[in-house]
């Protein structure tokens, strides 16, 4: 990597993050998994059951992102959706048992590519969370509650 030394904080961080999820894509794959189904199980399973839109905005993506995302993990049978009582319109998401264990593998694997590194991963995620929540509220539209995008299923806080 030509003269890394002189690479801005924000390049390093964009790069490393680049480097980490690429890793981690590789591992999830292998178990049926994306990035992005990761999130949304995460969620679920903090969460529970809930619909097809709350996931969206919770995870803050298009209600249609989100619908490609959860046709794969239903695909593998990481997710179900049921149509609501009240509104059949309404899709219900809930996580499956696979789903769980799938998420399980998927959180070891994040742990594995971490462990390949030669500095203290928990030091470092605690900076990362304080820089998330600083910078997150400060981005935070008007009319929107909170400020990081979900809350870890992990309760890693």
């Amino acid at each position: 990597m030509p003269d890394i030394e002189r690479w801005p904080t924000g390049r390093l961080l964009s790069t490393a993050a680049r480097l980490v999820e690429h890793a981690w894509d590789e591992n999830l794959r292998s178990i049926g998994l994306t990035h992005a189904g990761v999130i949304a199980m995460e969620v679920l399973a903090a969460t529970g059951p809930i619909t097809q839109t709350t996931l969206a905005q919770i995870v803050r993506v298009q209600a249609q992102t989100m619908g490609q995302t959860l046709n794969r993990l239903e695909a593998h049978g990481h997710i179900t959706r049921q149509r609501g009582s009240e509104d059949r319109r309404v899709h219900v998401v809930s996580l499956t048992d696979a789903g769980t264990a799938a998420l399980e593998r998927a959180v070891e694997s994040e742990q594995q590519v971490l462990a390949q590194v030669s500095i203290d991963t928990s030091m470092f995620r605690q900076e990362l969370k304080v820089l998330v929540r600083e910078l997150a509220g400060r981005q935070t539209p008007a009319g929107v509650s909170g400020g990081v995008p979900y809350a870890s299923a992990r309760g890693e806080d």
